[in-house]
């Protein structure tokens, strides 16, 4: 069994508007996770991140370490991880899917790789709460996936290379439990139906890959306007980017990042979403097809 080893972790955007909690999509925006082992107990973190992040990143990849060697039954060691790359923290594009799944994949191969594909994406969706980041991280592309009975299930696509999906991250930070908690407890029939429908058109046009009718299918009513407080410019920077001829945009996980998937010309979908909010980074992105990757 190796000493040190390293993985490549997709990004990824969820909720795809009205797909709260189950729909999401790995995007071409990488973190690599490298693990080494130590002589001594305990996690420790060698990433370029601020102090004040460090803290409260070495609490989730110990918690993580830990539940990986319980799930494992791996006598417990002493780790550095290592995490670098191009997702963003707190911008709603999977930082911290990619921090977990990393370092538990990464645990995962030093160990002799106890667990399988679906040990992997039952303990990272455990750690996350949900599936809607740990199944697009872990095996790329479109997925839709919920909880059954206490077991997390997903179902993936294949995403067209044609799409092409223009990433505007704002240069500010959003806290997805502080997002949380602006999401009310119920809602209207009338606001479920028409995130029901949706879903199950967005579901079946990537399952097709009929990306034409998605155009009107990542309007929501369930999360999205309740967070737009965070993040006031979102309904203009979608607007703009779908009159410069995206089909359609949308928060991505709890925000601050705002995606707009386009056919044709994303340059000019990402000049005019730039417009409305010009303090931010764009990235004009593909689809991830591998998801989780040894390297």
């Amino acid at each position: 069994m190796s000493s040190s080893v390293s993985v490549r972790v997709p990004g990824t955007t969820s909720n795809l508007g009205p797909g709260f909690d189950s729909l999401g999509l790995a995007l071409r925006l990488f973190n690599r996770v490298s693990a080494r082992r130590l002589p001594r107990r305990g996690v420790t973190i060698t990433s370029p991140i601020s102090d004040e992040a460090r803290g409260p990143a070495t609490q989730m990849l110990t918690e993580a370490a830990q539940a990986f060697f319980r799930a494992a039954r791996k006598p417990a060691f002493g780790c550095e991880i290592a995490i670098d790359g191009d997702v963003p923290l707190a911008r709603g594009l999977g930082s911290s899917v990619t921090a977990r799944l990393g370092c538990v994949a990464a645990l995962n191969r030093l160990t002799g790789e106890p667990l399988d594909q679906d040990g992997l994406f039952q303990l990272v969706t455990r750690l996350e709460g949900h599936p809607d980041n740990a199944a697009p991280a872990l095996f790329g592309g479109f997925t839709a996936s919920t909880m059954i009975k206490g077991e997390a299930r997903a179902i993936r696509f294949p995403v067209s290379p044609r799409a092409r999906f223009v990433t505007l991250i704002p240069n500010f930070e959003v806290s997805t439990p502080m997002a949380r908690t602006l999401v009310p407890q119920q809602f209207s029939k009338a606001d479920t139906v028409h995130n029901l429908t949706r879903v199950a058109l967005i579901t079946a046009a990537f399952a097709s890959g009929k990306l034409e009718a998605l155009r009107g299918c990542f309007d929501d009513r369930i999360h999205q306007p309740y967070r737009e407080q965070l993040i006031p410019q979102l309904s203009r920077v979608i607007r703009a980017g779908e009159k410069a001829g995206a089909i359609g945009g949308w928060l991505s996980g709890s925000g601050s990042t705002i995606v707009c998937l386009t056919l044709q010309e994303p340059e000019a979908v990402a000049a005019a979403m730039h417009r409305v909010l010009p303090d931010s980074t764009l990235h004009l992105l593909t689809a991830d097809a591998t998801g989780l990757k040894n390297l």
